[in-house]
């Protein structure tokens, strides 16, 4: 049995999740792919996928078994790359999930940089605001705000960014310019659907606020949108929030009291997972963000 061979039909069907297009992939016959994957089966003699009329899906030890093979497959290409010398030459898929907001921002500029430099790389963007299981979506690469990164996986610092409250300058005319975090309950706060709280500080002592609001959204770009519109009071980002202060579209406001420093992490699951193609995009990354967005930029 030529191992290497099952073994990618295994990681295509795990990960499209589909024999048909798997065989497309590898234009190999439906037929070929099942026995390749029987047969990684057999190897290790545990049953390794779920198969319905209607899914494919990993079992626990198919979840297992795909992190070992995706690094023997990963191994191979860095000793093809090797020795061919052809290292600059990036080829496969990787697989990055991302907040929604950053990812329609600064990473997709990111990737359109990278992909120029590298055509026969494609780079599959999972934008969600709710954190993505590495494993189950299959994901390369998480890239994650928090102050507490998890101590299970390897993270790799990427950038520091500020968030800011801000209003359009209309909206503050005709409601008032809050002085204190408390004076929020009395106005219109847009927040995510999963937040009815803003964190602050003062006298270096951090307290919370409730606030509420007529406009809710799983989407940062929504409740920015309907800020500069002069409905409500955002907290956002400052990649966001920057340009916009400057064309006087929106002001922030009761800075002395934020804390909103969070440092984005590269999140993935064991450096001896990365792929050639892996190692080099988070190395690009390192780079591309070397530059924190703090709010005094604006």
């Amino acid at each position: 049995m030529d191992r290497f061979v099952a073994i990618k039909s295994f990681i295509e069907v795990a990960s499209r999740q589909s024999f048909t297009q798997t065989a497309e992939q590898l234009d190999l016959t439906r037929l070929q792919v099942s026995r390749h994957v029987q047969e990684v089966e057999a190897w290790l003699q545990q049953r390794l996928l779920h198969r319905t009329t209607r899914k494919v899906s990993l079992t626990p030890q198919g979840v297992e078994a795909l992190a070992h093979c995706q690094r023997i497959l990963n191994e191979v290409s860095a000793l093809e790359f090797s020795v061919s010398g052809q290292d600059e030459y990036l080829t496969g898929t990787i697989r990055i999930a991302a907040p929604i907001g950053f990812a329609n921002n600064l990473l997709l500029t990111a990737v359109e940089k990278f992909t120029k430099v590298h055509p026969k790389l494609c780079i599959d963007i999972l934008a969600a605001d709710d954190l993505n299981e590495l494993v189950e979506d299959r994901v390369d690469i998480a890239l994650r705000f928090t102050d507490t990164p998890d101590s299970s996986l390897i993270v790799r610092p990427l950038m520091t960014m500020d968030s800011v409250l801000c209003a359009a300058p209309v909206y503050l005319e005709e409601q008032g310019v809050p002085t204190h975090p408390q004076d929020l309950k009395t106005h219109n706060c847009f927040v995510h659907l999963k937040q009815n709280e803003w964190s602050f500080v003062d006298a270096e002592q951090e307290f919370k606020v409730a606030v509420s609001g007529n406009i809710k959204a799983n989407s940062l770009d929504l409740l920015i949108k309907s800020a500069v519109h002069g409905n409500g009071i955002v907290r956002a980002p400052c990649d966001f929030a920057n340009s916009l202060i400057a064309q006087g579209k929106l002001t922030a406001i009761l800075t002395p009291y934020t804390k909103w420093r969070y440092r984005m992490w590269a999140v993935y699951l064991s450096r001896s997972y990365q792929s050639i193609n892996v190692r080099s995009f988070i190395d690009f990354l390192v780079e591309e963000f070397k530059e924190d967005i703090l709010l005094e930029r604006s």
